[in-house]
């Protein structure tokens, strides 16, 4: 009996950001594939633990940081001996390529990259983050393939990082999974999302600044003067403070609301009267299109990467200039009086297609 091949996918640890639901939800394709998934973290701690499907085995390599957890991710990969070890996150992608080298075993090394590298490092608050290209370059090209979560990401890593294009595949996140449409259905109990209430403007993401919701905050000021309307920003982060204070500066606290990261925040996708992405730069946005598959308009800056590739260009919703508030509330407006019905494409961006695509490319 021919023994099930066994995939691994390491991470820092189960953070509430995009690459890691993107992970769960590969993860779980790939079991239902017939792969055995180990859900390999240098420290098994963040708000995702508590759903991390059955179908996956988690790894705790007990490592207080992403490079101290190499001696733990070799003799891992030296005993397990994984077809294939996926992973995400910039430094955690050179700490698994290492990994392989020094085990000295056929494990191919997957690297995925979620954001746009030279954005993000234009914007980065520490040296080792500035300085990330010229520490990825000389190790990028070790790996077996690099996906890019979209095209504008995939520029990035050849034309800015330097890595060899012969290496780079894109892959879309996926975005449609049963599971994402069963949950999306599930009742909401929020008052504000209650029939007869005024409609909900909806924003989600890490409280940072890339997602750059202080723009959404100043366009829902200038809406909220023309209609009556409310604001739910879902998602923790480090500027929730300077958030909390810039909306008692617009006078809009009372029509504003910051939840916190939501673990099931599909029933307020399906929910809100449209969907707003702020954001300064992105790679992909999966939230973007898992408003768009729950039947939500949006409205989205057209920053890089991600937002312009799933709009095909405008098509599926409005795009705005990265910081533009005022065009970003006069969207806002025009789409809630429109009432815009979209018939977004899903199956591109299904978990089915998506996990055939990492298949071929891992070679299984």
């Amino acid at each position: 009996m021919t023994a099930r091949p066994t995939i691994a996918l390491f991470l820092p640890s189960l953070a509430g950001g995009g690459a890691q639901k993107v992970f769960l939800h590969l993860g779980q394709g790939f079991a239902q594939r017939g792969v055995d998934v180990h859900l390999v973290l240098a420290r098994a701690e963040g708000p995702y633990l508590p759903i991390v499907p059955n179908t996956l085995q988690i790894i705790d390599l007990g490592a207080p940081r992403v490079l101290r957890s190499l001696p733990a991710l070799v003799r891992y990969l030296r005993k397990v001996r994984p077809v294939v070890l996926l992973s995400a996150l910039d430094h955690a992608n050179v700490v698994a390529i290492w990994a392989q080298k020094l085990a000295r075993v056929p494990t191919r090394v997957v690297v995925t990259v979620h954001s746009t590298p030279s954005e993000s490092s234009a914007w980065a608050k520490t040296l080792r983050a500035r300085l990330m290209r010229y520490w990825v370059k000389p190790f990028y090209p070790w790996a077996h393939a690099v996906v890019a979560v979209s095209k504008g990401v995939a520029n990035d890593l050849i034309h800015w990082v330097g890595v060899p294009a012969d290496k780079v595949r894109v892959i879309y996140n996926p975005i449609v999974t049963p599971d994402m449409l069963r949950k999306s259905e599930e009742p909401l109990d929020h008052p504000w999302f209650q029939p007869g209430q005024p409609p909900v403007i909806l924003g989600a993401g890490r409280l940072t600044i890339a997602k750059d919701f202080p723009t959404l905050l100043r366009a829902f000021a200038l809406v909220r003067d023309q209609q009556p309307a409310r604001l739910v920003i879902l998602g923790e982060g480090e500027l929730r403070a300077d958030l909390e204070r810039l909306a008692a500066q617009l006078g809009i606290g009372q029509d504003f609301a910051l939840p916190g990261f939501v673990q099931n925040p599909y029933p307020y996708l399906k929910r809100a009267a449209v969907f707003v992405l702020s954001s300064r730069w992105e790679g992909f946005s999966v939230v973007l299109g898992e408003a768009l598959a729950c039947g939500t308009p949006v409205v989205s800056t057209d920053c890089r990467n991600g937002p312009r590739e799933i709009l095909e260009d405008g098509k599926w919703g409005a795009l705005v200039q990265v910081g533009d508030y005022e065009s970003m509330a006069a969207a806002i407006c025009d789409t809630l009086s429109s009432q815009r019905v979209t018939d977004f494409p899903k199956e591109k961006f299904h978990i089915d297609n998506i996990v055939t695509q990492y298949l071929e490319t891992i070679g299984l």
